[in-house]
C-alpha cells in the first residue's frame, strides 16, 4: 500500500513540474493545453487522496473519521472512495458511474421540462415502461408544476455508482419550489428509476 501512495505523490509531482515547465499563458494564447495540464493534476491529487484513504482503511480508520476529514458524510466518502464486495457473488462491485450520464440525465430533465413525454418514457427499461406511462409521467409532471409554477432551470448533477446502477441527483429550481431529480440508469442507458424529491430548506 505504501508503494501505491509512493507512486502516486511522485505522479503528481511530475505533472505539477510539467505544468511549472510549460509556457505561462497570456491573454490570446490556446488555453486549452493549461486547462488539460490542471485538470491532469486534479486528477493526479485525487489518486494520492485515494492511496492515503485506502491506507488510513486498512489501519483501523472508519469511514466517519475519513468523512470527516474530507468535509463529507461517511457515505459520501465510502461512494468516493470505497471498495464494497458485491454479496451475490463475493467480488469487488464496479464502482464507476456510467459515461456521459450527467449530460443524460440533463436531457431526460429537458425532455420532462418541454413536455417531451414520449421521449422520457422511450428511455425507460421493461418494469418502467410496465409501471409508468406517459400519460401518469404527463400528470405527475403538471402536479409538480402546478405546486410551484414553471421550470426555471437545472444545476449540476451529484453522481454515484450503486450496484447494477449509476444513480444522478439533479438539483431543479422551479419557480416557487426547489426539488432534487433523481434518475437511475442501467449500463444500457435506459431509466430503471425516476423520482422527482421536493427539497426541503431549515
Amino acid at each position: 500500500m505504501q508503494e501505491t501512495l509512493t507512486e502516486a505523490v511522485r505522479a503528481l509531482k511530475a505533472r505539477l513540474e510539467a505544468f511549472l515547465a510549460a509556457r505561462v499563458l497570456t491573454s490570446g494564447d490556446d488555453w486549452a493545453d493549461s486547462i488539460g495540464r490542471a485538470v491532469s493534476m486534479q486528477a493526479a491529487a485525487d489518486d494520492v487522496v485515494r492511496a492515503v484513504v485506502q491506507q488510513a482503511r486498512q489501519n483501523g480508520a472508519t469511514w466517519q473519521v475519513i468523512g470527516d476529514a474530507l468535509g463529507v458524510s461517511r457515505q459520501a466518502a465510502f461512494q468516493r472512495y470505497g471498495k464494497p464486495i458485491d454479496p451475490r457473488t463475493g467480488e469487488p462491485m464496479n464502482t464507476t458511474p456510467l459515461p456521459g450520464v450527467a449530460e443524460l440525465a440533463a436531457s431526460v430533465i429537458e425532455d420532462l421540462a418541454s413536455g417531451q413525454w414520449a421521449r422520457v418514457t422511450g428511455q425507460f427499461d421493461p418494469t418502467m415502461r410496465d409501471g409508468l406511462s406517459e400519460d401518469a409521467l404527463a400528470a405527475a409532471w403538471a402536479q409538480i408544476v402546478g405546486l410551484s409554477g414553471a421550470f426555471e432551470g437545472h444545476g449540476e448533477p451529484e453522481v454515484t455508482r450503486a450496484g447494477d446502477l449509476t444513480i444522478t441527483n439533479t438539483p431543479l429550481a422551479l419557480e416557487a419550489g426547489d426539488y432534487t431529480v433523481r434518475i437511475a440508469f442501467r449500463d444500457d442507458r435506459t431509466i430503471a428509476g425516476l423520482h422527482i424529491l421536493e427539497r426541503r430548506t431549515s
